[in-house]
């Protein structure tokens, strides 16, 4: 008898309980379509995590990690879905790993995605950051084949923002490959590629005038030159 009243009451306590987290799944559900409707975004990230902790949901646990990217907040993105390589990550996932990784200075980590999102949907907005990281990682000769790749795929209408200046401009892809290119020739041989960097670096500017981050590296690049000469 004892046991069976104990079972009785196990059971009612588990009937509560998918009771409650019942009703409050419905009221954060209720909660995120209002937070939405309002464009309050703080609201939005709430609901999803309670959404999430009540019931794991993957599609959610990404699209929460998306709206921490969105805004700057990459280290809970991270949080949110982890930093590891794993196949059977969304591309969305894989998107939010690379670009906080990045967004981090984890340069190596951030390669690791992006190279998985390149396999998965090879475009020049990828190659170009491939190309970025595998320069600041001096695998230059890996580097040169991206910006191949992304030379090739630029389309007149494709644009890629910088964001260096007071206020963000977009240059065509084209030209930001080519300053990648001058940059790679650079890192080749600081001290005897000057010239041809310098020259590379025109044709960026000559297909964009107003390319404010190239216009700058010439300006250096320059300035390096002198310097050597007057040594």
């Amino acid at each position: 008898m004892k046991k069976l009243v104990g079972l009785l009451v196990i059971v009612f306590a588990m009937q509560v309980n998918a009771q409650s987290n019942s009703a409050l799944s419905s009221h954060y559900e209720a909660y995120y379509k209002q937070m939405k409707k309002q464009g309050d975004l703080q609201g939005v990230i709430d609901a999803l995590t309670h959404l999430n902790v009540l019931s794991f949901n993957q599609n959610r646990v990404d699209t929460l990690a998306v709206l921490y990217m969105n805004e700057g907040r990459h280290r809970e993105a991270l949080n949110t879905i982890g930093f590891e390589k794993t196949a059977s990550d969304s591309d969305m996932a894989v998107e939010v790993k690379a670009v906080s990784l990045q967004a981090l200075n984890q340069p190596k980590r951030a390669l690791e995605q992006y190279q998985e999102l390149f396999r998965r949907s090879p475009n020049a907005f990828i190659a170009y950051e491939l190309a970025d990281l595998k320069i600041q990682l001096d695998d230059l000769s890996g580097a040169n084949l991206n910006i191949t790749y992304g030379i090739a795929n630029s389309k007149e209408d494709i644009y890629r923002t910088f964001h260096e200046a007071q206020q963000p401009y977009q240059v065509k892809m084209k030209a930001a490959f080519i300053y990648l290119k001058a940059l790679a020739k650079f890192k080749e041989n600081m001290e005897a590629n000057v010239d041809s960097a310098i020259a590379i670096m025109d044709e960026a500017i000559a297909i964009e005038p107003n390319f404010n981050l190239a216009v700058i590296s010439k300006n250096a690049l320059a300035a390096k030159k002198a310097e050597v000469k007057k040594n």
